[in-house]
């Protein structure tokens, strides 16, 4: 007979690591000479098991993540989902009686239904990234222009939150092999993100600049900032910092997906100097 289960052990650090124990046990019918024994024969042979550890940490680490994951994704598409039904239930009920509520019942139901798309499109690019089958298109191309869209792009909803959004670009011509797409995201989600956690009347500025044998930008804000604890998480899938979480929506999904598009598309590096109450810059 054989017998398998799974068993947590420490190590002499203290790490915790699973492995998989498979037990069998081992009867040898032959005597000591390698003999029959006879029928009759109340000798018992030799006997004993043998256990076979495999070490399934790396294992048991993946599903943990795997069902965070899904628990997360679940989490961030109930509400939407949660505020779509409440209100169609509403709609359907005739509790819209004039023109006016109506509207206002389906711009709630609009804007959770752009929510649930930003949703699921960030999570097909990350899979997308991750699994290596994105449509990449490097070239040479200037990382000042790809910058300067970018800012452009989002001028409007600088003003509208009355942010000077500025620009400090190299006078040199600083070439990158880029994907133009990927790094515009990245570009773009960067200096929206500080757009959103920079209170009204404060300031973005893009940077550029060479740096021995690499180029570097930077998204510099005076907004919030963030924890020691808080940019050591910020890269994770679904990560929001809980005391900003009231100044803007948002799936927790645009800074990993920034951090693969130029860690893991483009081989570069992003790092983040910040500081509560003192702003932050995300250079890259």
């Amino acid at each position: 007979p054989s017998r398998t289960a799974e068993v947590k052990l420490d190590d002499e650090a203290g790490r915790q690591h699973w492995f998989r124990i498979s037990c069998r046990t081992l009867a040898d019918e032959g005597g000591a000479n390698g003999s029959r024994k006879p029928a009759n024969s109340n000798i018992v042979g030799n006997q004993g098991a043998v256990a076979v550890l495999t070490d399934i940490t790396h294992e048991k680490a993946i599903q943990k993540r795997n069902a965070e994951f899904v628990s997360s994704v679940s989490h961030e598409m109930k509400t939407p989902l949660a505020s779509v039904r409440a209100y169609v239930e509403l709609l359907a009920d005739g509790d819209a009686e004039d023109e006016a509520t109506r509207e206002e019942f389906l711009g709630v139901i609009h804007s959770q239904t752009e929510r649930l798309q930003r949703l699921i499109d960030n999570l097909l690019n990350l899979s997308r990234i991750e699994a290596g089958v994105v449509n990449v298109n490097k070239a040479p191309r200037a990382l000042n222009e790809l910058l300067e869209e970018a800012v452009n792009l989002l001028q409007p909803a600088a003003a509208h939150k009355r942010i000077t959004l500025s620009t400090d670009l190299s006078p040199l011509y600083l070439g990158v092999l880029a994907d133009r797409d990927t790094m515009s995201q990245a570009a773009i989600n960067l200096i929206s993100n500080a757009l959103k956690y920079t209170p009204e009347g404060g300031r973005v500025a893009v940077r550029s600049r060479s740096a021995d044998d690499s180029v570097v930008f930077e998204v510099q804000d005076t907004g919030v900032g963030l924890s020691p604890e808080d940019k050591l998480k910020v890269f994770e899938k679904f990560y929001r910092v809980k005391k900003d979480q009231q100044m803007a929506s948002g799936t927790g999904l645009g800074l990993p997906l920034v951090k693969h598009i130029i860690e893991d598309v483009h081989g570069g590096r992003i790092e983040i100097d910040s500081e509560v109450g003192a702003g932050s810059t995300f250079r890259v």
